[in-house]
């Protein structure tokens, strides 16, 4: 549901663009992002830095692209958002106490600090492709090529990652005691 709720901004960017035009849907992807941090912060009183972060890119290259009515600023958003988490992670792999994934998942997860390490890394990596593959798709194909990969390609390399790691954790799985 996480995962969602994230892409929720994403997803009404995409209906207003098939409804009406980039702008339209960036100026929804905008009021979209405020409202998911509205939601955030009356759930649980609390609002990711991930979330801010999001906010504050949006409205800058969303305000860009309105502004200047030029739609490069927000093809831009995402290469940007992906390589800025992809900095932090890898900050955090270097210079911090625990790694930015181990300090989300850690209350859900006991991993070793080598698997911690490994996990994060491969964020890292992840963070800094999708920013890539961004780039490749917004300079090399048409503007509604685009709108359907930032939908649909970005939710499925993001699935596609999230199973693997899965997978990849589920040997560190440990099954709780029976009772009995």
């Amino acid at each position: 549901m996480k995962l969602l709720f994230d892409f929720f901004p994403i997803l009404l960017f995409f209906i207003a663009y098939k409804l009406f035009d980039i702008y339209v849907a960036t100026a929804v992807a905008i009021a979209a992002t405020f409202l998911q941090i509205a939601i955030s912060w009356f759930k649980s009183h609390t609002v990711a830095t991930m979330q801010w972060v999001t906010l504050a890119v949006i409205i800058l290259f969303g305000g860009l692209t309105l502004y200047l009515h030029d739609e490069q600023f927000i093809k831009w958003k995402p290469t940007v958002i992906n390589w800025l988490f992809g900095a932090a992670f890898l900050f955090s792999h270097l210079f911090g106490e625990q790694t930015a994934i181990e300090r989300m998942l850690a209350s859900n997860l006991t991993l070793p600090k080598p698997v911690w390490q490994r996990l994060n890394l491969l964020w890292v990596c992840f963070f800094l492709l999708m920013g890539g593959i961004n780039l490749y798709v917004m300079s090399h194909f048409d503007r509604d090529t685009w709108v359907n990969f930032k939908l649909f390609g970005m939710l499925g390399l993001t699935t596609v990652f999230i199973v693997l790691q899965s997978l990849y954790l589920s040997r560190y799985m440990t099954e709780p005691a029976s009772k009995g």
